[in-house]
């Protein structure tokens, strides 16, 4: 089990200079730096990522995540008076119900009923939530998911302060499953080109569904972080992935986790043998120095915010020392940090 000095969230700070936090998304997504870490001796090299195929090896399993961010941020007027409500999707609950964060919250009371897009749609807060979360029902003529993104704006975190110019940029080019409040980044850099070079390679792609929720921001406030409340996300493996991730493994190929969230939804659905299983459940895996990997051997990441739960992932598969001295190297040699940022491959 992890020792008590490695439980502290102090232990996972970093110092980061404010103009490295990415702003805006590279032209070309396949362009952006690569820093590939080696989990066992600590050595840094410094690439791009459209070099990422000679890091790959036939046999090989990369596991992506296909969830697709929902524009679940809307903006909408509430009836009574007048006032700017902002919603924030969160959670579907029914099928025109949902959990949703409200600002300013003290104007969304129960009963409040909000306009959006000129009557386009409507939505009425039925219940406070835990945490001042607020539930909404819906009432449009329609499909909701058009409505939304029609009205809609990406939930983009709250480090990055630029307008993004066109949706898709803040989605990967394999998204297909709509649930996200926010994109697996690490899966940004991926084009169509180089997934098909890598699958030339006799490398299996294979694909999970992990819904990102808002709580993947949530900064951890206590100090012992076996005191941090971890929220569920919806997590999915179907028998064909299953299979072929558990073929790969029998035959001696790596597991190669495509972000945080493919890491998770494995370690939820693999057992205690290291066999991964079909199935779906909501997930508060929390995954920090101690644990033991049962599916996951490398991991292809962005750079995570200090003390956040994501760092204190990566610094369980490759050791805390580690990871702290590669970001150390990553902010001298001028890395691009978070969503739109670098990348680093850990093997």
């Amino acid at each position: 089990m992890a020792n008590t000095e490695i439980l502290k969230k102090s232990d996972y700070y970093y110092d980061l200079p404010e103009e490295l936090i990415a702003q805006d998304p590279l032209s070309d997504r396949s362009s952006s730096r690569l820093m590939c870490l080696d989990k066992e001796n600590g050595k840094l090299t410094h690439h791009h990522f459209y070099e990422l195929p000679d890091f790959l090896r036939p046999g090989d399993c990369l596991v992506l995540n296909n969830t697709r961010v929902l524009p679940a941020r809307l903006y909408g007027i509430k009836k009574e008076t007048g006032a700017v409500i902002e919603v924030l999707l969160l959670k579907r609950l029914e099928d025109s119900c949902w959990e949703v964060l409200v600002r300013p919250g003290k104007k969304a009371k129960p009963g409040t009923v909000i306009d959006f897009g000129d009557g386009m749609m409507t939505g009425t807060v039925e219940d406070i939530l835990e945490e001042g979360n607020r539930k909404i029902r819906f009432e449009f003529k329609g499909i909701f998911e058009e409505i939304l993104d029609k009205l809609g704006e990406m939930p983009l975190p709250p480090y990055i302060h630029h307008k993004l110019q066109d949706k898709e940029r803040y989605q990967t080019v394999y998204s297909k499953e709509e649930g996200s409040a926010a994109a697996p980044t690490a899966g940004l850099h991926f084009t169509r080109e180089l997934l098909d070079k890598i699958s030339g390679m006799g490398v299996h792609e294979v694909y999970v569904t992990l819904h990102v929720g808002l709580g993947t921001f949530r900064p951890v406030k206590e100090e012992n972080i076996l005191d941090h409340h971890m929220h569920t996300e919806f997590c999915r493996i179907d028998k064909e992935a299953a299979d072929e991730i558990n073929a790969a493994r029998a035959a001696g190929g790596r597991i190669i986790c495509v972000g945080t969230t493919s890491v998770r939804t494995l370690e939820s659905l693999t057992d205690e043998d290291g066999i991964v299983h079909a199935g779906c459940k909501d997930t508060d895996i929390f995954i920090y120095p101690g644990y033991r990997f049962k599916a996951a051997d490398a991991l292809i990441t962005n750079f995570h915010l200090p003390e956040s739960t994501l760092l204190m992932l990566v610094s369980a598969l490759a050791g805390r020392d580690n990871i702290l001295s590669a970001y150390k190297e990553a902010v001298k040699e001028k890395y691009r940090f978070f969503s739109f940022g670098d990348a680093m491959f850990i093997s």
